[in-house]
């Protein structure tokens, strides 16, 4: 079961058209919930607001000793909830079964909160009164409500989903009708609850009734006992977990199970569930799961590419005194250049030149190359902390602000390397797809350094190729916080 979508199964067979969900069940179904969407609509309204007056009196009380006028605070916070809880409604972000969902709140919250801060404050600028408010008190409310805001979902998240796990809110109550080998209670049972369906009895259909010519007796009274278990509960949905390759099957049990006036769902099976775990897009009208993305748009590359510039401008800016001492720590160090320059392939295949910090006595770029290794005498005294550190790296920022690269994404590897997995690794060239990275979600997982074994760096790829299927801003910026968390803890970094 897709827990992405809580409330909807990924393939509905509906028993007959003109029914409809039993009104009760859904009432029942979603009043707990609705009380749930209504204190989060109060709790931001409360955080927004309060964000608001504390940021404006504290910065006019550190800076001027003055509280400054809390009525206008009170008018900011409540403009800004007004605009943010009717974005929020839009985007059916107040509902539970997307509450649970940290990511989508990080990205929801995030998107409505910054568009709609700089579109009041674009609105103030228009109409000429922005003068009339402190620019520092204004981005302290930007800083705090944002933050007070994410922290506040996933907290609200880590709660709802372990009430969830509970069955705190499975007041839905189902049937599931399970082919034999299909039905992993712990999971399924697990999930259903998750989603709001108390499962009240299972039945489970075996391989003989399945294979039988026409319906043997066994499963005509299952099928009755099923349907005896309706009529004498109140219930919401049966649920079928049966392989999908069994069409004729189905469509056997959905015509015998006509007499209830239930919706019948069809789970997906192992083999469905893990292709419906990708994005699903149209190709003209049809619908369609996305097993491999194209390249990035023009307009995703240009947030990209908008993305790596001025975050690649701002770290040369504040790290430029690191950068000058570690070039002259280099050279006092050991003989030879402060950089270390080689070919790599980039974006499509194209040879760039890559810049890092030298850390070793040797600079090589030619068709043989040795990965550095665990005490590897080339490896300098300093180069050895630059490398457990990351430091070395540094100086691809000015391979983003070019072009050559981007923040995030797929390592370059170099020439010779690139010649010699792309024969071996299948896949491999699809890393290409685009631009090479600083660091990617292969190094935040575990898999950076040496690869002393085919197999490592097949799992290198495998993490390249999930980030580029699903890429997004909000990944990149996940992959660049990993990062600077893990920075200092490079165990295979020598």
């Amino acid at each position: 079961m897709n827990s992405s979508r809580p409330n909807s199964f990924v393939s509905v067979s509906a028993v007959d058209p003109t029914v409809t969900e039993p009104t009760l069940g859904r009432r029942r179904g979603r009043v707990a919930f609705r009380y749930i969407e209504s204190l989060t609509f109060s709790g931001d309204f409360l955080i927004i607001l309060l964000a608001s007056i504390l940021s404006g009196i504290g910065y006019h009380w550190f800076l001027t000793d003055n509280a400054g006028n809390i009525e206008d605070f009170i008018a900011i916070g409540a403009l800004v909830w007004a605009n943010f809880a009717t974005l929020t409604s839009a985007q059916s972000n107040y509902r539970v079964e997307n509450l649970i969902n940290r990511g989508r709140q990080l990205r929801y919250v995030t998107s409505s909160w910054w568009l709609i801060c700089l579109l009041l404050v674009g609105v103030a600028f228009t109409m000429k009164i922005s003068g009339d408010f402190s620019r520092g008190a204004t981005l302290s409310f930007f800083v705090v409500g944002w933050g007070s805001l994410v922290a506040y979902r996933f907290a609200l998240a880590h709660v709802l989903s372990a009430a969830l796990a509970r069955g705190t809110f499975a007041q839905k109550k189902i049937i599931v009708i399970a082919e034999q080998g299909q039905f992993n209670s712990g999971r399924i049972i697990a999930d259903l609850r998750k989603c709001g369906y108390s499962p009240i009895k299972t039945f489970e259909i075996t391989s003989a009734e399945i294979d039988a010519t026409g319906i043997n007796k066994s499963l005509q009274s299952k099928i009755q006992d099923v349907i005896s278990t309706c009529h004498e509960n109140t219930i919401d949905h049966l649920v079928l977990l049966i392989r999908w390759s069994r069409r004729q099957f189905i469509d056997d049990i959905t015509r015998m199970l006509r007499v209830v006036a239930i919706p019948v769902n069809l789970l997906p099976d192992d083999n469905a569930s893990q292709f419906l775990a990708g994005r699903t897009v149209n190709v003209g009208t049809t619908w369609t799961v996305e097993l491999q993305r194209a390249p990035l748009s023009n307009v995703e590359q240009a947030f990209k590419r908008a993305f790596d510039l001025c975050l690649a401008t701002a770290a040369i800016i504040l790290l430029s005194p690191l950068l000058l001492v570690t070039a002259l720590l280099i050279k006092f160090d050991s003989q030879g250049p402060a950089l270390f320059r080689q070919k790599r392939h980039g974006f499509n295949g194209r040879e760039f030149v890559i810049y890092k910090f030298r850390t070793m006595r040797v600079l090589e770029d030619g068709k043989i190359i040795r990965q550095a290794r665990r005490n590897d005498p080339r490896v300098t005294r300093l180069g050895h902390w630059l490398r457990q550190t990351s430091i070395d790296e540094l100086p691809q920022l000015f391979n983003v602000i070019v072009g050559h690269m981007s923040l995030v994404g797929p390592r370059p590897h170099a020439v010779a390397h690139n010649d010699e997995y792309e024969k071996v690794v299948a896949n491999y060239a699809f890393r290409h797809h685009m631009k090479p990275g600083i660091t990617g979600w292969a190094q935040v997982n575990g898999y950076r350094g040496e690869t002393q074994t085919i197999d490592k760096m097949e799992q290198r790829v495998e993490h390249d190729l999930w980030y580029i299927n699903h890429w997004s801003p909000w990944v990149d910026l996940r992959i660049l916080f990993k990062t600077v968390i893990l920075a200092h803890r490079q165990p295979t970094a020598y």
